[in-house]
């Protein structure tokens, strides 16, 4: 099993290889070439801090359009694996709504029609099948009106298209409209308070390879952080060299389980000092005295 240690205790070249990076993408870039960036400043900073292997990989938690700024976490290293369940975590964007006649008085009481479940086909332009879907609006509201735009903040599930949404309220508003600037505000657990733009991400690195790591320290995050959401199920160290090995996760070797997970909920795996070991499914009750209580879904060690 890898020892990483405690998450608030890693050294630099631990934290790069098993952390996540509250990125600012800026205009330009599409969010796969920023993630190309950040793998090949980590990998030269890793030749430095280690010596080590390369970084094996970085991934983003969600594709921005290149002209889209704002929240691209990105993963890195072994953090990789907990993408495909992070990229599903709810959004929060700031969108200019271009409307083509003045905003109507109705504007808000059509907003509120727009929450909830919506039907949605993907634009000519996209990346995935055109097929009709639905996807959820959490909350939409305007924070600022002025004449022909209006400024809103839009709370949305995974895969939501803020573009053909600004097309359709334009209809529902009988105005037409369509979307300005847009910024991601928020993505899962991370928001715009904390954002690492990539200039000082690569500031942070250079200073870590001057044996200063104060800077990284701040900017990268454990990987633990993407779990903080998730009842947990801490198990001794030698049961997490089992599960290092692909054994599940059985009922001797729980220390603690916190969250009231119930059966069949998504719950991650700790040791006693905070280390993520996997993440998986409670399929079990840890307090009996034998059988399966976790069945794993991702190994992170």
């Amino acid at each position: 099993m890898i020892d990483r240690g405690p998450p608030d205790e890693r050294s630099p070249a631990a934290l790069l290889r098993f952390g996540v990076v509250n990125l600012d993408k800026p205009p330009g870039p599409s969010a796969h070439q920023v993630a190309a960036w950040v793998r090949q400043m980590v990998d030269e900073a890793l030749a430095d801090l280690d010596g080590g292997p390369e970084l094996g990989g970085a991934a983003h938690a969600g594709t921005l359009d290149p002209k889209v700024t704002g929240s691209l976490p990105t993963m890195l290293g072994e953090t990789t694996r907990l993408v495909e369940r992070f990229r599903t975590a709810p959004k929060e964007y700031v969108a200019v709504l271009e409307l083509h006649a003045p905003a109507p008085a109705d504007l808000d009481a059509t907003l509120a029609e727009f929450e909830g479940e919506l039907y949605q086909k993907p634009p000519r332009r996209s990346a995935v099948a055109r097929r009709l879907r639905t996807r959820e609006v959490y909350d939409l509201e305007a924070l600022e009106v002025e004449e022909r735009r209006a400024l809103l903040r839009i709370r949305c599930e995974s895969g939501t298209y803020v573009r053909k949404l600004c097309h359709d309220l334009g209809l529902a508003l009988g105005t037409g409209a369509h979307m300005g600037h847009l910024r991601r505000t928020a993505t899962g657990p991370f928001d715009d308070t904390d954002l690492v733009t990539l200039h000082d991400f690569a500031d942070a690195l250079a200073f870590a390879r001057e044996s200063d790591p104060e800077r990284l320290r701040a900017a990268v995050d454990p990987a633990e952080r993407l779990l903080d959401s998730l009842p947990s199920v801490t198990i001794p160290p030698s049961a997490a060299c089992e599960v290092a090995t692909g054994a599940p996760v059985y009922a001797p070797g729980v220390v603690a389980v916190t969250g009231d997970p119930d059966r069949g909920e998504t719950v991650a795996v700790f040791t006693p000092d905070g280390a993520a070991v996997a993440v998986g499914t409670l399929v079990g009750d840890s307090a009996a005295e034998r059988g399966e209580v976790v069945a794993l879904d991702r190994v992170l060690v």
